[in-house]
């Protein structure tokens, strides 16, 4: 893992802990993001369309098995999910804001249910224009549900009415590769979403995605 990132990230954790350091460790969560944010912006300005679609280590083990565009998805939809759906209890940015049309997508999951061919095949039909507006309005909803949250909020559980709620979304494929997000998510405080779907997750796919762009352009 990148050791900028890796420092931040602990250091978030840390900051999150303790009331008193809790605001400051806002603030290293959304340096960390932007940073992140950065590289996938570079990947648009940078990057071919096919380099979006590109799955050059198809058969092995670990995030880099996926595609770039399906990479990006994922974040995203996990996180509108958990931060919507979860932590805010409103309605997610993707059905807000006519996504799943807008950016041409055949699903409406996080994507885990998908191997393979599969991703390649899903990646191509995706609108990128559209995509990074939804990645981009996504980031920033989440970052005002965060900065509105109390820290005694921190330690909130996911009610068993929210995850019935959560499982008649069907945003979660029921395929094993995927089902068992739910009971992961609602085993967690609000204090543990932050510090997977909105920070560590976001690390390990964005160097995932590195390692295949590098591969591409070797």
């Amino acid at each position: 893992m990148n050791k900028i990132w890796s420092e931040q990230n602990k250091t978030m954790q840390t900051q999150f802990r303790r009331k008193d350091t809790f605001k400051a460790g806002i603030d290293t969560l959304f340096d960390l993001r932007n940073q992140l944010m950065q590289v996938l912006v570079s990947f648009y300005e940078e990057l071919s369309r096919e380099d979006f679609n590109a799955i050059p280590f198809i058969n092995a083990d670990g995030y880099h098995n996926k595609t770039i565009a399906y990479s990006i998805w994922h974040i995203f939809r996990i996180e509108d999910i958990v931060a919507h759906t979860l932590i805010s209890e409103t309605d997610q940015v993707f059905f807000m804001g006519n996504y799943q049309e807008r950016i041409n997508s055949p699903i409406i999951t996080t994507g885990n249910e998908l191997v393979k061919e599969q991703i390649a095949d899903f990646s191509k039909r995706l609108n990128l224009k559209e995509l990074y507006a939804y990645i981009f309005e996504v980031k920033d909803s989440t970052e005002k549900i965060v900065n509105g949250l109390s820290y005694d909020e921190l330690k909130k559980k996911i009610s068993e009415e929210r995850k019935e709620y959560l499982k008649s979304l069907n945003v979660v494929s029921n395929d094993e590769n995927a089902i068992w997000l739910i009971d992961y998510w609602c085993g967690k405080d609000v204090r543990g979403l932050i510090q997977m779907p909105f920070s560590r997750h976001w690390i390990m796919h964005v160097e995932a995605s590195l390692r295949i762009k590098n591969k591409i352009h070797l």
